[in-house]
């Protein structure tokens, strides 16, 4: 890496490098019987040079010619695309927690185990198909530029998804577990699948009308990816944010905090510095339903005229190669402040209303406006306090800027999952259509 960027140097204005190297296993299991083994070992470094404030892009898989290389990034430079204003210099970054040296020696056979183990809890109790999966991995980070920025971090996680089907359905209810290090899925995560799939069971039906729905952590990233979206400093900058001038407004209701904390080494994922070098931070982007900031990272601050937040990351809604991507505003470590009620106490003070455990189509409707329209897989009917069965065909729709002013109780419990770590929310007054 030293190399290139002494060579890239000679021939631009600035220069920065990026290395990844990932590190994978996993085990899927489908009908509680084995299906899959795999092990997945791959690196790539990408370089981004600044040069007549243009900036060139190319990345590799494979590094054996770094002229070649350099000179595909030259190349890029005809596309015209401006720089941000210049990389980063950071030389002091917080001492995380984020690598557990156990995971070296967790093995497939280790993994398999774990299923099973879970699969013998779960059949003798449930009717439903039960598909899981268990995987391990660490990742190792490098970035140097010409500045004399230098960072390095390696990090280390342990996964398990159980979900268990509806009959004649590929709708379930499911939850993730996450940690640093291999942890046996404890008997409290096991309870809370087969109660709300035993409890759910009976296909139901119910008239189409406005009622209490109750999101479950793993379905809130539908009305998250909004809020992301009208937050973020490249739609700020293109002016099609509903946000803009609404900073220290009031747009949700005051019982909801969000803040974006990727320095909380708790859980894996947590970052030090972002994919461009600039120190990570803790930000408030809701406090108490009142707007605090945007978020940005080093070329939507340049455009705004704004410090960059530590966001800048190589990511991408639908995923993807990390190596190929190039840095954009993004919030990885969202949390939303937990209520003070259990998830059954939510479920007691709905005299009628959906839970909604699973989505589809989460990417329809106008995001950055916030208007979502999303399927239940599934939704889960909740009478006078109990559950009363799952329901099919079934959405529900709205905006979050009215959806997100009606919030009755969160639970008290935070749970990672896709998007970040949140409780479940009961929001008032919310549209569900069904097909009956």
């Amino acid at each position: 890496m030293e190399k290139l960027l002494e060579m890239a140097q000679r021939v631009a204005d600035q220069a920065e490098i990026f290395f990844i190297q990932d590190e994978a296993d996993g085990a899927s299991f489908e009908n509680a019987r084995l299906k899959d083994i795999e092990s997945k070992d791959q690196s790539g470094i990408s370089l981004r040079i600044i040069k007549d404030d243009k900036v060139g892009f190319a990345y590799t898989k494979n590094l054996l010619d770094r002229q070649e290389f350099l000179q595909n990034t030259l190349n890029s430079l005809k596309g015209g695309v401006e720089a941000p204003l210049g990389f980063s210099l950071t030389r002091d970054v917080p001492s995380l927690n984020t690598y557990d040296a156990s995971i070296e020696s967790l093995s497939n056979s280790t993994l398999v185990e774990e299923c099973s183990r879970v699969c013998e809890r779960l059949v003798p109790r449930t009717t439903g198909q039960v598909n899981l999966s268990a995987s391990r991995g660490m990742a190792r980070r490098r970035l140097i530029n010409s500045r004399g920025t230098d960072l390095t971090a390696k990090s280390s996680y342990y996964s398990l998804n159980v979900e268990i089907l509806y009959p004649g359905s590929y709708s379930a209810i499911h939850r993730p577990l996450v940690s640093k290090k291999f942890v046996k899925a404890p008997d409290r995560y096991i309870h809370f699948l087969l109660d709300l799939y035993n409890r759910s069971l009976p296909e139901v039906t119910v008239p189409t009308g406005r009622m209490k729905v109750l999101f479950l952590p793993e379905t809130l990233y539908a009305l998250i990816w909004r809020l992301e979206s009208a937050t973020n400093g490249r739609s700020v900058y293109q002016k099609v944010s509903p946000l803009i001038d609404k900073i220290g407004e009031n747009i949700f209701d005051e019982k909801l905090t969000i803040d974006d904390d990727p320095l909380d080494d708790r859980l894996p994922g947590a970052r030090a510095f972002d994919d461009e070098g600039t120190a990570c931070r803790s930000l408030s982007i809701v406090s108490r339903g009142v707007l605090k900031n945007f978020y940005y990272d080093l070329f939507y601050a340049r455009k705004m005229k704004a410090s960059p937040t530590g966001h800048g990351y190589k990511s991408a809604m639908w995923g993807g190669e990390t190596v190929s991507f190039k840095p954009a505003p993004s919030l990885a470590h969202l949390c939303i402040r937990p209520g003070e009620r259990s998830l059954d106490a939510l479920l007691g003070v709905m005299d009628k209303g959906v839970v909604v455990a699973g989505v589809m189509g989460a990417h329809s409707g106008n995001i950055l406006n916030g208007d979502f329209s999303v399927g239940l897989s599934p939704g889960l009917y909740v009478e006078r306090g109990e559950i009363r069965g799952h329901l099919k065909d079934a959405m529900v729709a709205g905006n979050i800027f009215e959806v997100m002013q009606k919030v009755i109780a969160m639970e008290d419990t935070l749970h990672p999952t896709y998007g970040g770590t949140f409780p479940a929310i009961l929001f008032d007054d919310v549209s569900v259509a069904t097909k009956s």
